[in-house]
């Protein structure tokens, strides 16, 4: 049974990281003394659900979190520094912190270090988040013990609910686009005007005009999508925009 540790100070621990080719020992003070820290841990670097739904998400929300106060976002495991390195340069997680327990003995202390030997791993931590201010645990979300690897409350989504109830995440917004497109260059000038960031990928380098057909049943771009919604093309998206800013007025 994990018992969260809310009210109490992280163990006092030294973390063995590596940095411009060289060994540096970093210990908890200097990484929660006089913060507002943001920490999460999970199962292991390159693991499936921690590369493509945890860290990335706490990595897009990380200005978020920065603007409510937050100093720091602190990604642990119980890998060795080397992996971790490597693991925060693949992930292009340059906001996020990578802290490497690669003996266990931070997870140890959270009493969330376990066996993982089913799965070839050894001894690895629980999946879990926490709000840490100077030291000591603010809130904890420890996953439910179930089998596998459950992903329902350590998430970026519920750390924000947390801190900052009511507040709207940032959109998820993303144009098909082409180079040379005028259209496309406008709707990602009404997105810039708006102040709404996207991610553009652009045809027959990032998306065929098949994946076009098949995600949005249209022939031509831009083909805008929101939170996973699709709002079409550079007209319709002046529409969704001005109606937005109808909303809010």
């Amino acid at each position: 049974m994990f018992v969260s540790k809310e009210g109490q100070r992280v163990p006092n621990v030294t973390f063995r990281t590596r940095a411009d080719n060289e060994w540096k020992n970093i210990t908890t003070d200097d990484v929660f003394a006089g913060k507002s820290v943001i920490v999460f841990s999970l199962p292991g670097a390159f693991t499936p659900t921690c590369s493509s739904s945890h860290v990335p998400r706490f990595s897009q929300l990380a200005p978020t979190f920065r603007k409510l106060g937050i100093d720091d976002i602190i990604c642990v495991s119980v890998n060795d520094a080397f992996v971790m390195n490597e693991w925060k340069e693949t992930q292009h997680a340059d906001d996020i912190s990578f802290i490497p327990d690669g003996n266990g003995s931070f997870t140890d202390g959270m009493g969330l270090l376990v066996n993982k030997e089913d799965l070839g791993f050894g001894k690895r931590s629980w999946r879990y988040s926490m709000l840490v201010r100077d030291g000591v645990i603010e809130k904890m979300f420890i996953e439910p013990e179930q089998p596998g690897d459950p992903f329902e409350v350590s998430d970026a989504d519920t750390m924000l609910a947390y801190i900052a109830p009511g507040k709207q995440a940032p959109l998820d917004v993303t144009v098909f686009s082409r180079p040379g497109c005028p259209h496309c260059a406008r709707a990602k000038g009404m997105l810039r005007d708006a102040g709404i960031e996207f991610e553009s990928l652009e045809l027959n380098r990032d998306f065929s005009d098949r994946t076009l057909r098949a995600v949005s049943a249209a022939k031509t771009v831009p083909q805008i999508f929101v939170n996973g919604q699709l709002v079409g093309g550079s007209d319709d998206l002046g529409n969704w925009l001005a109606e937005r800013q109808d909303r809010a007025a």
